[in-house]
């Protein structure tokens, strides 16, 4: 089923969005990873809008083609993503949602799930998936994050670009290469000087040079009551396996709501484009809708 590019104003700024599937049906929320855009759900929006339900993939504030921040040191943080998402809710009159988040989208999600930010989603928020993010990351993996985020390359051509993102990329498991040359096409803007460079502001690493414990979140998930499907790439270095562990343990996992699964051959993250992790996320989502 085809999408549509929406956009819509929340809390002040443009947001940009992907939508697929009928109007009418149960609404799934996809949300991306730090340096992405909305179309790396491509995959997943097509199989679950074929399956029935109304899919919006947003670009965060600072990615895509969502508009940049005028204050990155407050607006690129979890506490605002959280209050564009709720506003985004508001925008599109959705009662109740389920959420699939990749690495960032995953944070956001438990922020949203939580209540503790936004009060009003706890209970709107049927189910979520984690896919390569836990409320503790690996430090090293953030070091790693923080060396590129702030200062991306800039090539003479999309080719060069496109070989750039294959290597950089390369833990998100197999791709076509019709899904390699998308995801340069979909992630790139233009320099003023011709240049291609990846589609996101640079000023978005401020959330982890002003706020280093962002992404610390073990207060968020502790209060989700939402039942939760996490994914960890087998060679993930952002989320360990003792950080799961501690998931299985608190939270979700203690009231028995936690289900943990490794996806062999990817690392950071899964990238939710093959037919095994399609439908492990689809069967959860489904079961969910139907308890619900």
């Amino acid at each position: 089923m085809p999408s549509t590019s929406r956009y819509a104003s929340c809390a002040g700024r443009e947001i940009h969005y992907t939508e697929w599937g009928a109007a009418d049906g149960a609404v799934v929320i996809a949300w991306h990873g730090l340096a992405r855009t909305g179309r790396d759900m491509d995959e997943l929006a097509e199989h679950l809008s074929g399956r029935g339900f109304r899919v919006i993939c947003p670009d965060t504030i600072g990615r895509g083609f969502s508009q940049w921040s005028p204050d990155p040191g407050s607006e690129y943080t979890i506490a605002f993503y959280a209050r564009l998402a709720a506003a985004l809710f508001e925008q599109l009159r959705i009662e109740r949602a389920h959420w699939v988040g990749t690495s960032m989208g995953g944070a956001i999600g438990m922020a949203c799930a939580s209540g503790l930010l936004q009060p009003q989603l706890k209970a709107r928020i049927a189910s979520l998936v984690l896919n390569d993010n836990a409320p503790q990351l690996a430090d090293a993996a953030l070091a790693r994050i923080r060396a590129y985020a702030g200062n991306p390359p800039s090539f003479a051509t999309m080719a060069e670009l496109e070989a750039f993102f294959r290597q950089v990329y390369k833990p998100y498991g197999w791709l076509s290469d019709a899904q390699w040359r998308r995801l340069t096409e979909t992630s790139t803007r233009r320099l003023p000087d011709g240049r291609v460079t990846p589609h996101y502001d640079p000023a978005m690493v401020r959330q982890f040079t002003d706020h280093p414990n962002d992404y610390l979140i073990w207060d968020h998930y502790d209060a989700i009551e939402a039942p939760v499907l996490c994914l960890r790439g087998a060679e993930s270095d952002l989320v360990l396996r003792e950080t799961i562990e501690q998931m299985q343990r608190r939270g979700p996992g203690r009231r028995g709501r936690l289900r943990v699964v490794e996806i062999p051959g990817c690392g950071h993250a899964p990238a939710l484009n093959v037919p095994d992790q399609l439908e492990l996320v689809t069967t959860f989502i489904e079961q969910h809708q139907q308890s619900a």
